[in-house]
């Protein structure tokens, strides 16, 4: 068997403040070889990231390592044995961090510093950690932003992490944590905030440069379906400990431990497209809801950690900790290497199965899961509760249109001042003639890159900013025309779910009074009437009534979004724009809030407008679906149609980019290359023209007209949109 690269045993953490201590991490083995590739996935809190931490020695305050070790092999040829880091001194790990051992940030903004610029920011390490001039680790960093992708690396060096997208943020910490070609990148949740390509582009530049450098990896995510293609091994963590230990194919196709298999029940799914065509999208199947919370590991819970959320939990679960033990070396459906996976995919083959871990699938459950005899999908389990999907609320009139946006056009002043306009300042155009309509009781549900205007339509439709051009009509009525005490009457009927709900909430507030606001401020009932709709709320979102009297940063993550549609629907509003409601959230906690968007809908007749990048989670909840590309609606139409059967380049290319939550899925087509253009310089005709498979002179000089053809309500503005015999085939 290969040597450990990395080996971690019996590793303890313990976090102490405010009187109290965690036992973040208990117990914890894994192992990884010269060159392999780990992913450790599990809901928020499971200790994912302090595990990462720990190999770095960076540990919150108060963190400390309280047993186990941490052996490193150390830089390439160096003899002599393993260093512990557990115990090893500062000065020691001042020599791995970033020079053997790099690290990327899930965060890049908060990571890189603000003061500096970029190519300062890219050569530190190589001033720190090799003796070479600042001429020359300058040179080596722009080498190395080329290397990552950076469009224009020599320009982009005297820039500030501020002038930067989110992309090329993160592109540049993975170019500070490469320029000393360390032998291990634990890369922490490297994409959760990028949207769809952008994080199919940072996902494939770790790929290629770790298959150049021969790195080992470890990749740290919620994300099942990044895992499933990008990995060797996943390590699934619930409560401090390891849940399940498998090379990836063995532990999708059978997944033995019972939170395994619920969360693979909790996604939704979106159908990979064929290369020549796509076939219809059939209905979202029923997310299944993990019930509860992981454990409070201020006291080590006892027996199994997820015995309390478990449907085949037994007395014995709750009183004896099961060991992770397994099957021993995992068999495959045929010809595969030792990971489980097939020859011939680019992925690694030349480590042991176990990659110094022992047992080559290893689970700790008493009670696990059947292993089929063939390969297949792991089915529903009573370990995560199945609940059908609510239908659509049926329409108060017959599907008769709720919100209405007709040729809006959204621009801002590059430069901002009371000047700007008179001095005909540069326009950003964040919303270009796009129109829209939101029927009674659906979802629409919009879709694209970060940048395309998506957030820019929502604060329209809200009401939060007024349109630079086009009429917006919210029941028949223009909302331009409305005086100043009917557009506070009118901000009842529609109401914004924000993306980060913990910021939009008051720090200093109690949860009373921040669902009672919106109540004050429409004069709407007395105080006790007041704490009767709060309580009614609180009932609504699957909240217990005590929560009141605590503040936001008492709550989880999925809590607090649930108490951000709370409020939103604290003024009985007809229609809910939704934010990226979900994008942040673990995939347990993800279907529990879809679902219960779902269910309000069915009960109050809500519409929402749906903003997100995530198309499988869009699909799973939207009745109509809108792609936005640079401020312009290139696409639209019934979900089925758009997802299923997509006639603008731009949409397909978006789908070829989902990750689909299978190590056997084909492989997409290509996504959209490069950068998108600048809003303030818009390219000629067709904005996607300049990253579009086929466009032509025509397209940059004229603009496509919106036009249906294939099917009646779904329109495409494309001068080369696909034959709907070529859509339909396979």
């Amino acid at each position: 068997m290969t040597p450990s690269l990395l080996r971690i045993e019996d590793l303890r953490v313990e976090i102490a403040g405010r009187g109290r201590t965690v036992h973040a991490l208990d117990g914890i083995d894994l192992g990884l070889a010269p060159g392999e590739s780990l992913g450790i996935v599990g809901e928020s809190g499971c200790g994912k990231t302090m595990t990462a931490l720990s190999v770095l020695g960076l540990l919150p305050p108060g963190g400390r390592i309280t047993g186990g070790r941490i052996l490193f092999d150390g830089p390439r040829g160096a003899a002599g044995p393993p260093i512990d880091l557990a115990t090893a001194p500062e000065a020691v790990l001042r020599t791995v961090r970033g020079n053997t051992v790099g690290m990327v940030f899930q965060d890049p903004l908060t990571s890189l510093n603000p003061t500096l610029t970029v190519g300062a920011q890219v050569a530190e390490p190589l001033l720190l950690h090799r003796e070479v001039s600042r001429a020359e680790a300058w040179s080596r960093a722009e080498e190395m932003l080329g290397l990552v992708g950076m469009p224009r690396p020599a320009e982009r060096m005297t820039h500030y992490p501020h002038q930067l997208s989110g992309g090329m943020r993160q592109r540049v910490a993975i170019a500070m944590a490469l320029i000393c070609r360390p032998r291990l990148l634990i890369a922490d949740e490297p994409t959760t905030a990028l949207d769809v390509t952008t994080q199919h582009q940072i996902l494939e530049l770790i790929d290629g440069l770790r298959a150049r450098l021969g790195m080992a990896l470890i990749l740290v995510t919620h994300d099942l379906g990044v895992i499933a293609r990008r990995v060797d091994r996943v390590a699934v963590m619930y409560g401090g400990r390891i849940a399940e230990r498998a090379p990836v194919r063995p532990l999708f196709a059978a997944p033995r431990h019972r939170y395994t298999r619920a969360l693979l029940a909790a996604l939704p799914e979106l159908p990979r497209l064929p290369p020549g065509g796509a076939p219809g999208v059939g209905s979202a199947r029923p997310l299944a809801i993990l019930p509860g919370l992981p454990p409070s590991l201020v006291t080590r819970p006892v027996g199994c950690r997820f015995a309390p959320r478990c449907g085949f939990a037994t007395d014995r679960c709750r009183t004896e900790e099961p060991p992770l033990t397994g099957d021993g070396p995992a068999d495959g459906d045929g010809p595969a290497d030792d990971h489980g996976r097939a020859d011939g995919d680019g992925r690694s083959d030349d480590h042991g199965a176990a990659g110094g871990d022992g047992t080559a699938h290893a689970y700790a459950c008493f009670h696990p899961a059947e292993r089929p005899a063939h390969r297949t999908a792991p089915g529903p389990d009573p370990a995560a509760r199945a609940r059908p999907p609510a239908p659509a609320a049926p329409p108060a009139g017959p599907g008769e249109p709720l919100l209405r946006l007709s040729a809006v056009a959204k621009s801002y002043p590059l430069h901002g001042g009371p000047f700007a306009r008179r001095r005909r300042a540069a326009q950003v155009s964040a919303v270009a003639g796009v129109s829209l309509t939101v029927r009674r009781g659906e979802t629409f549900g919009l879709v694209g890159e970060s940048g395309s205007g998506k957030s820019t339509l929502g604060r329209l439709a809200v009401g939060l900013e007024a349109p630079t051009d086009g009429t917006i009509r919210f029941a028949g009525r223009d909302l331009a025309a409305l005086t100043t005490r009917e557009l506070r009457a009118h901000r009842r009927d529609v109401q914004l779910m924000f993306q980060d709900s913990y910021a939009a909430m008051d720090p200093r507030m109690r949860v009373d009074a921040v669902l009672r606001e919106p109540l004050v401020v429409q004069g709407i009932g007395d105080r006790a009437e007041q704490r009767r709709r709060v309580a009614g709320l609180l009932d609504d979102v699957g909240l217990p009534r005590g929560a009141v009297d605590r503040y936001p940063h008492e709550f989880s993550g999925g809590q607090r979004q649930r108490l951000g549609l709370a409020r939103a629907l604290a003024l009985a509003p007809s229609l809910v724009v939704a934010d990226e409601p979900v994008s942040a959230l673990d995939v347990s906690v993800q279907a529990q809030i879809l679902n219960l968007m779902r269910e309000l809908q069915r009960e109050k007749g809500l519409s929402y407008l749906f903003i997100s990048h995530d198309l499988a989670v869009v699909r799973h909840v939207a009745d109509t679906v809108g792609v936005m590309y640079l401020g312009k609606l290139v696409e639209s139409g019934p979900a089925e149609q758009v997802l299923g059967r997509p006639l603008h380049p731009y949409t397909r290319g978006l789908l070829d980019t989902v990750n689909v939550p299978d190590p056997d899925s084909a492989p997409g087509g290509a996504p959209p290359a490069g950068e998108a253009p600048s809003a303030a310089a818009p390219p000629s005709g067709c904005r996607f023209r300049t990253r579009c498979p086929v466009a032509t002179g025509l397209c940059a000089t004229t603009e496509p007209p919106v036009a249906e053809p294939s099917t009646p309500g779904h329109r495409v503005a494309c001068h080369f949109p696909p034959a709907d015999e070529a859509v339909s085939s396979g």
